[in-house]
């Protein structure tokens, strides 16, 4: 995990980078909503792009912010370059292969013990629906599979939202006290 303070830093740079992107590519004057609408994306993919594409859920707000505003996103990161290695998709090949055998045995297992604890079993059918509802709340959630990665990336997340709140609350204070409120 990154320095706090570096992290806050890296996501005001780009999400003055993106605002600059967002204003110069209107033509007109932007209503209220239209202002809200870019400053909501450009410090969404300011956020996500302070990962690197590290994380499930980085990778997913970049994506769900591509389909819709593709040319403000490249302006804003530049244009997309795979930057996997052909060892890298290798070693994830291989990870997934590995978790598959090990969760085919750990089902049969549970499958098991479930028979002979039904109180088990309603215990995994709770855990189950909070970990649907985390998986809703993680941008990209719904496509991962492992719990403790899901607890990870939803952590790593956590981390990320609450240092764009630091941010642009710090952002707000200096502006009320420039304006002098």
């Amino acid at each position: 995990m990154r320095n706090s303070t570096s992290l806050k830093q890296e996501f005001l740079k780009k999400w003055i980078k993106g605002l600059q992107v967002c204003n110069s590519s209107s033509e007109k004057k932007m209503t209220i909503l239209e202002r809200k609408k870019a400053i909501k994306l450009s410090a969404d993919i300011a956020m996500a792009s302070t990962r690197n594409g590290t994380t499930c859920w980085s990778r997913a707000i970049i994506a769900n912010a591509t389909q819709s505003n593709r040319v403000v996103v490249e302006r804003i990161l530049g244009p997309h370059k795979p930057s996997r290695s052909v060892s890298s998709v290798m070693h994830k090949k291989i990870l997934k292969k590995s978790r598959r055998v090990c969760s085919s045995r750990s089902r049969r297992v549970l499958m098991r013990k479930r028979d002979a604890v039904k109180t088990r079993s309603i215990a995994k059918r709770l855990v189950w629906k909070k970990t649907q509802v985390l998986k809703s709340l993680v941008p990209g959630g719904e496509f991962m599979e492992d719990e403790m990665c899901l607890i990870a990336e939803t952590l790593d997340y956590i981390v990320s939202l609450r240092a764009q709140v630091d941010v642009m609350r710090c952002l707000a204070t200096t502006t009320e006290l420039i304006n002098g409120k």
